[in-house]
């Protein structure tokens, strides 16, 4: 039998709400900056300000409640403040993937139905010839930063037109009285960037908003000094906001009262100009960003000085792991997908861990991490029964943690598939160390099948990206008439090595397998140098267009 005791009168019930994000910056942080590129600089204290005039902005828009406003913008302030105003308004913030080919942006919009637009002005183009007759959109905030009027790209009729953002704020009240509500309201939503059929949207409420900014800040302030975060860090994000709210940092960031750089389009030597002269000392990003920033580093002859780096969304591979750290930065591994806001672990570290050997180090910076706090990991065989520990007992990842999306916007089908015995299903194979580190192995599609024999396309990568020509690769299966699949490596060479050969990078792969890392079918039959390997919006490798590219459109042999 429970016990039930009653609350004081007055007592204050404390909703899980993005608001309550903002309680201790208010206090502890109203003089620290936030930082729009080389545009705009202003104080905390300033942000709030904004925050309540994007509000009260809104709020003459006649919305109700659950109405979506969506962004297309590049990282901003703007973006920063839309991230709070919209949502702590009883609005949904709908981040849109101005990266999707122009007909999938308009999917997602045509799907979510926004009441609202606020349009960076580099994206009117599409907007302009979008069909409004059939819209839902009914107003357009106007976002510019290089003198663009609405009116040289819109009909002067277009009554749709609200105002241009700043002018709005300058001319809203400064204050607004933002409502509790139950915590368990939705806060945001945006779409997957699958490779296959239409992009899916997710969903989080602000009970789960909450509830992932706490375990991040928590998660990383246990971390030694020099991966941790702390009140004098420089957060600056390398991942769109547009993308799983940028992996969350925003909101931590803004919670901590850490200074923010917000960099608008990622060009590298401006990513780079910001970290120099803002001094940002923690950052995010995917390997492909990574890779460019060290190429504008190069040029330049530039150290990083200790920035701390998450990488994720792809592997983080031990080569290039390897280059960051001899330039300065200090780098490591989180994982996490749209569908879990993201964040579910991050490479462990410790103080007083015993000392490890340079490459024991490297591989543990890129596995895929112990899981963060509150998060319920698994893997599971065939069976749905969860296997035991260690490298020879691999399977699906499947998760649990209270900021998990619930389902598909939308879409109870795709909803139910993800969600199967009470578990998220990540389509990821792993294996759980003893430990408690999880290592990601590879997709549930990029596994490769040869001779009945089960091939892991990213271990083979991570191998082949030692050899110090790679500059890039990947692995995937492809036909073959024998052995029903081979691996097949696409590599991209570093310009200083031009003229290595299929030859020279196989030497790295029969190292591995005099070692017994891989198996020796395991070494790709085949090698294609190119220029470039596809990404997907959010610069990942795009495999299923390298299938395609190289005639593997069929089925898997199962």
């Amino acid at each position: 039998m429970s016990i039930m005791y009653d609350s004081a009168p007055d007592a204050y019930a404390y909703p899980l709400l993005i608001k309550q994000l903002l309680n201790r910056a208010k206090v502890a942080s109203a003089d620290q900056e936030i930082v729009y590129a080389d545009k705009q600089r202003f104080r905390y204290a300033d942000f709030f300000v904004r925050i309540a005039k994007l509000a009260n902005v809104l709020a003459g828009l006649n919305l109700e409640a659950g109405d979506v406003v969506a962004v297309m913008d590049w990282d901003s302030h703007r973006y920063l403040e839309s991230y709070f105003a919209v949502p702590m308004s009883q609005y949904i913030l709908q981040t849109v993937n101005i990266r999707l080919s122009p007909e999938k942006v308009l999917y997602t919009i045509n799907h979510a139905k926004p009441k609202v637009l606020m349009l960076n002005s580099e994206f009117a183009p599409l907007v302009k010839d979008y069909q409004f007759d059939n819209s839902s959109i009914e107003h357009i905030i106007w976002l510019d930063d290089n003198g663009v009027t609405a009116d040289s790209v819109f009909d002067a009729s277009q009554t749709r037109l609200v105002g241009e953002y700043e002018a709005l704020l300058d001319a809203a009240k400064d204050s607004f009285k933002f409502p509790d509500f139950d915590e368990n309201t939705i806060a945001t939503t945006f779409y997957t960037s699958g490779t296959t059929g239409d992009p899916k949207g997710v969903f989080f409420s602000h009970r789960q908003l909450v509830l992932h900014t706490m375990a991040e800040a928590a998660s990383l302030g246990m971390l030694p000094d020099k991966q941790g975060v702390s009140y004098g860090d420089v957060y600056m994000p390398m991942t769109p906001m547009f993308h799983v709210h940028a992996w969350g940092f925003p909101y931590t960031a803004t919670m901590i009262g850490l200074k923010q750089v917000y960099p608008g389009r990622y060009v590298p030597e401006r990513l780079l100009d910001l970290i120099v002269s803002e001094q940002v000392t923690i950052t995010h990003c995917v390997p492909t960003i990574l890779q460019m920033l060290l190429e504008a580093a190069g040029a330049r002859d530039t150290q990083f000085a200790g920035l701390k780096m998450i990488i994720g969304g792809s592997r983080l591979t031990e080569g290039l792991a390897t280059t960051a750290l001899a330039q300065g930065i200090e780098i490591y591994t989180g994982y996490g997908m749209s569908e879990t806001a993201p964040l579910i672990s991050l490479s462990a570290f410790s103080i007083d861990e015993p000392k490890k050997t340079a490459d024991e180090d490297i591989s543990r910076r890129c596995m895929t991490g112990a899981p963060v706090l509150m998060v319920e990991a698994q893997v599971w065989g065939e069976d749905s029964t969860q296997a035991r520990v260690g490298e020879s007992n691999t399977g699906e990842l499947v998760l649990r943690a209270p900021w998990l999306t619930q389902s598909y916007f939308k879409n109870p089908d795709k909803g139910a598939e993800l969600w199967q015995n009470g578990y998220m299903h990540t389509q990821d194979i792993a294996y759980i160390t003893e430990d408690g580190v999880i290592k990601i192995t590879d997709r549930l599609k990029d596994v490769i099948k040869s001779g009945g024999e089960w091939i892991s396309s990213l271990e083979i990568e991570t191998i082949l990206s030692l050899h110090p020509a790679v500059a890039d690769v990947s692995v995937i299966g492809v036909r073959d008439k024998e052995w029903g699949e081979r691996p097949l490596a696409l590599v991209v060479l570093k310009p200083t090595h031009q003229d290595t050969t299929a030859e020279d990078i196989i030497e790295v792969a029969e190292q591995a397998v005099s070692r017994g890392i891989i198996p020796k079918y395991g070494i790709p039959s085949q090698f294609e140098f190119v220029d470039t390997l596809p990404k997907t919006s959010v610069g990942k490798h795009d495999k299923k267009v390298m299938r395609e590219m190289y005639g593997d459109s069929a089925p898997k042999p199962q």
